[in-house]
């Protein structure tokens, strides 16, 4: 339901307003003049305002100012009385909408409203488009027909219209953001926006900003007002993957907003309102976080409502021919090509492997397989060939605790590791090369040198 602000120091006028436009549908507050009016934009977030440009207190300029300060994309229509339409040609260059002449025709008012709104939606949907192309289908991208993943598939449509939070536990690459997408996409909500951000990608001095916004001149470089995800996502989902990487300070804030169902921004003085339901996901073993004090119990058992536990790929190798055939197909229809046939070999190789890195590994793989394979058949020599990730057993023991009777093979261990630090920190920037750079503190030349010396191929750049 769409939230509309009518202003008016007329109280008649007002409420001949506010009937006509619950009538429609809309939810709709009242406020009597241009102080109250800004005191309210300032803590909840309108689809829409209503105002009449000549009240005491503040006038309608000062409720738009306020308005486009606190929510830019908040809608604004202006009224005016017969003969004065300058000072409302004036309030549409400082960023109204649209005017009302008193009096109005209801059909003109009611048109001209629902422009106004559409208008919203549009802008919405294109800033969020922006943001990402989100796969608006429940349950199409995710392959599986192993009873592990049946019992994640109920679990998603029996808690898709709840209003309760959901945390998406599982190893890297399995898969949480597209169970998180199918719960918003089978939900009440699916018209309404999914917002996903990796709270471990944003910066820690960033990521207040980046989830609640924050006003013009807070911190250095803060031009302009910005609404937050929180704020955008108002009416839908937010997925917050990798909450386990949250500082402290970001846990507090989170729990708040999804306690009270409100938030500030930074540097912000007026607390808003906001409906979301929150989605989130991690890698790590939260109640072990809990435990050592790393992560809030409080905040823990907010959002652990509605558990989901994804299985790693090696515990589903049935549903490895069915994802291959699936990766096979999107890239080669992505490139133009024939997809290549497996032979019974190379799935084998491919069912004996550990899968480390789960269904993104093996996305990675296939991507690989479809654009450098030069046939129409790839064997099992090919497939170990492109697995160069695969570790050798005397990498992946770790450092022992004291020297082997028969020696150690310092060289071996010391490459095995840099290899598995190399690859780790791929999976978890979702192979931007930049961004894994950056986790291991290397610049991009050091980084690269070591791709190459471990001929690490694929990811972005």
């Amino acid at each position: 339901m769409e939230k509309i602000l009518v202003v008016d120091d007329e109280k008649s006028l007002r409420e001949v307003m506010s009937i006509m436009l619950k009538r429609a549908g809309y939810e709709v507050t009242e406020a009597s003049d241009g102080e109250q009016a800004i005191g309210q934009v300032n803590r909840e977030i309108y689809d829409l305002v209503i105002t009449d440009l000549r009240m005491p207190k503040a006038d309608g300029m000062d409720v738009l100012k306020a308005v486009k300060s606190s929510s830019p994309e908040t809608v604004v229509l202006v009224v005016t009385a017969f003969g004065t339409a300058d000072s409302a040609v004036e309030a549409m260059k400082q960023g109204a909408y649209d005017y009302l002449t008193k009096p109005f025709q209801v059909d003109e008012v009611q048109l001209i409203i629902r422009n106004a709104l559409e208008k919203r939606r549009l802008s919405t949907e294109n800033m969020l488009l922006k943001r990402e192309i989100a796969s608006q289908s429940s349950f199409a991208q995710i392959v599986g027909q192993s009873e592990a993943m049946q019992k994640v598939f109920d679990v998603v449509r029996k808690v898709a219209d709840s209003k309760s939070n959901v945390l998406i536990c599982g190893e890297s690459g399995t898969g949480k953001e597209l169970v998180a997408r199918a719960i918003h996409y089978n939900s009440a909500r699916s018209a309404m926006p999914f917002v996903a951000v990796n709270c471990s990608a944003v910066p820690e001095t960033l990521l207040e900003s980046e989830l609640f916004g924050h006003m013009k001149g807070s911190f250095t470089g803060a031009v302009a007002n910005k609404a937050g995800l929180f704020e955008i996502a108002n009416g839908g989902t937010i997925f917050l993957d990798e909450i386990g990487d949250t500082t402290p300070a970001i846990q507090v804030k989170l729990l708040r907003v999804i306690q009270e169902r409100e938030f500030r921004r930074v540097g912000g003085t007026q607390d808003m309102k906001v409906d979301v339901r929150v989605v989130a996901a991690t890698n790590r073993d939260l109640e072990k976080a809990v435990a050592d004090g790393s992560f809030r119990e409080d905040l823990y058992y907010r959002l652990d409502v509605i558990p989901i536990r994804l299985p790693p790929l090696r515990l589903r190798a049935g549903d490895i021919p069915l994802l291959v055939a699936h990766f096979l197909e999107k890239f080669a229809e992505e490139s133009g090509r024939a997809a290549p046939t497996l032979t019974a070999d190379a799935m084998h190789v491919l069912l004996g492997h550990e899968w480390r890195g789960n269904v993104r590994e093996l996305e990675n793989l296939i991507e690989r397989v479809v654009a450098f394979s030069t046939g129409t058949t790839v064997t099992d020599t090919d497939i170990r060939g492109w697995l160069h990730h695969a570790v050798a057993p005397q990498q992946s023991q770790g450092i022992p605790a004291d020297l082997p009777e028969d020696g150690l093979d310092l060289e071996g261990l010391i490459n095995g590791i840099e290899k598995d630090l190399l690859m780790r920190a791929l999976e978890r920037s979702k192979w931007v090369k930049k961004k894994a750079a950056r986790l291991l503190k290397l610049n991009t030349r050091s980084f690269r040198y070591r791709l190459e010396k471990y001929a690490i191929k694929g990811g972005r750049d």
